[in-house]
């Protein structure tokens, strides 16, 4: 099993290069690194999952509103329909054929209460997400603040550490990795938490567009079409 590591390189005033891989980085973070790895497995996790849930075909899947647009007048059947699939365009659905023999305002209603429910459904887990990029920042400056702390007395309680600056800054790089690592991980979750909740509004519209559409068009049977006028009898023609 190949290990991949990246690699930060500083060229120094020499030519020379410090190479540092991402495991070393780790080590020197200290142990606050294990729940930052936490946090960002927490993130992945659930990013990828509400990605999958919020997509366009899973929320209003094309098949089901081809149907619906077939079984306009056959609200029994479109009740099997909706009945049979499990997104949340089905459950919306199902409160406007159930509601279709309400008034209009009450029919809104009851679709307007399935539509919180299903868009509920669809935040899920959302509120866990926007608290992983606060708390991988707050955990990346606790480890900061702890290697600063732990630095600055090895150095007050090390008489051999007096006037070595270097040992000093090495120790300043160990402690400002974990703030490092705590940004790594909440920016890309942050932006993610925030293009997610775009598509959680994206399919709210979707959703009350497909009920506005059912509305106007439920009850309104097919106007039949105007009867062909009768061909004029044939006049036989003597001879």
């Amino acid at each position: 099993m190949h290990t991949i590591t990246l690699e930060l390189a500083q060229v120094s005033p020499g030519g020379g290069s410090v190479v540092a891989t991402v495991w070393d980085m780790l080590l020197k973070g200290g142990w606050v690194m294990v729940p930052l790895g936490l946090c960002s497995l927490a993130a992945l996790t659930l990013v990828v999952e509400r990605y999958i849930v919020t997509r366009r075909a899973r929320v209003t899947p094309p098949s089901l509103l081809e149907s619906l647009a077939r079984l306009r007048h056959q609200p029994e059947q479109a009740m099997a329909r909706c009945a049979g699939d499990p997104s949340p365009l089905a459950g919306v659905m199902i409160a406007a054929i159930k509601a279709a023999d309400l008034p209009r305002a009450e029919q809104e209603k009851q679709i307007s209460d399935a539509g919180v429910r299903e868009l509920r459904k669809l935040r899920i887990r959302m509120r866990v997400l926007s608290a992983l990029p606060q708390s991988a920042t707050m955990l990346g400056l606790f480890g900061t603040v702890v290697g600063m702390i732990r630095t600055f007395t090895a150095i007050a309680t090390s008489g051999e550490s007096l006037g070595k600056t270097e040992r000093l800054a090495q120790g300043i790089y160990e402690a400002w990795t974990a703030t490092a690592a705590g940004l790594v991980i909440a920016i890309p979750t942050l932006l993610a938490y925030h293009l997610l909740l775009s598509r959680i509004d994206a399919a709210a519209s979707a959703l009350d567009n497909a009920a506005k559409l059912w509305l106007d068009g439920e009850g309104h049977a097919p106007t039949p079409a105007a009867p062909a006028p009768a061909a004029p009898a044939s006049v036989a023609v003597p001879a």
